[in-house]
């Protein structure tokens, strides 16, 4: 995680950012520390990384890489705004003792790339190049599956897709086209399908350790749905840093030894 020190939305690189409109700094890294706790409270060894001025989205960790079997393939953004952040999360992998790998192709992390189980749904359409799917393929030896966005708002898979355990996923139909809704149909046919409203609010962007799912306090139907299917929902209010288009798991750069 990366405390939002430096956090603000001077610039626009998705339809949630808009410049004009003031935020609050502080209030952002209150609700970021709420989450930190969270995550304490439910005893995760969180690891920190330091934020960079000028570089404020950096508190979306979960966009500066992929970790899986002590391997961390860097991230290579879209966005010159957001370029640094690739070799700054790099250093920190390697600083770490992760086995880190350059990409070759432009990608935004765990952004775009999600494990389920033993197979990594794969994000395309708006920011990560679907070749850099292959390449985690090849680095990973996992099976990768390409999924395209077409909804602007949801511009990441993890705006779209939560994984809530190493079976079952919940996701939102109209952020796919028809193949992906017929490919995430085929492999989690038991899937929470979420509503527009939950999605609109990042209800998606939620970390789930197999029984607890973290997620915006204002997702309430997706909460119920956690519920009855014997998850325990847990809202936490990052609406500060929806301004900036990200969310619980925006925030959550998972380290996979």
């Amino acid at each position: 995680m990366c405390r939002p020190d430096h956090f603000t939305v001077v610039y626009r690189i998705n339809p949630w950012m808009d410049p004009q409109m003031p935020t609050d700094t502080s209030l952002a890294v209150r609700q970021w520390e709420t989450l930190y706790q969270t995550y304490l409270d439910l005893g995760f060894d969180v690891h920190l990384i330091d934020p960079i001025e000028g570089l404020p989205d950096m508190v979306y960790a979960a966009n500066g890489g992929f970790v899986i079997d002590n391997i961390a393939y860097g991230a290579s953004f879209t966005f010159v705004e957001r370029q640094p952040e690739g070799p700054a999360y790099m250093r920190w992998f390697r600083a770490a003792g992760f086995d880190v790998r350059e990409p070759a192709n432009v990608n935004e992390g765990e952004g775009d790339f999600l494990l389920v189980g033993d197979v990594i749904l794969a994000g395309t359409g708006f920011r990560s190049a679907s070749n850099s799917h292959e390449e985690l393929a090849e680095i990973s030896g996992r099976d990768v599956v390409t999924l395209n966005l077409v909804n602007p708002s949801f511009y990441h898979l993890d705006t779209a897709i939560a994984v809530l355990d190493d079976t079952n996923i919940a996701f939102l139909p109209s952020a796919f086209d028809e193949a992906g809704n017929a490919k995430l149909h085929e492999l989690f046919p038991d899937a929470i399908i979420a509503t527009e409203e939950d999605a609109a609010v990042l209800g998606l962007n939620s970390y789930s350790d197999g029984y607890n799912v973290v997620i915006a306090s204002r997702a309430k139907d997706f909460e119920r749905q956690l519920r009855e299917r014997g998850y325990n929902p847990i809202g936490v209010d990052l609406s500060e840093l929806l301004r900036g288009g990200g969310g619980v798991k925006c925030c959550t750069l998972e380290l996979r030894s």
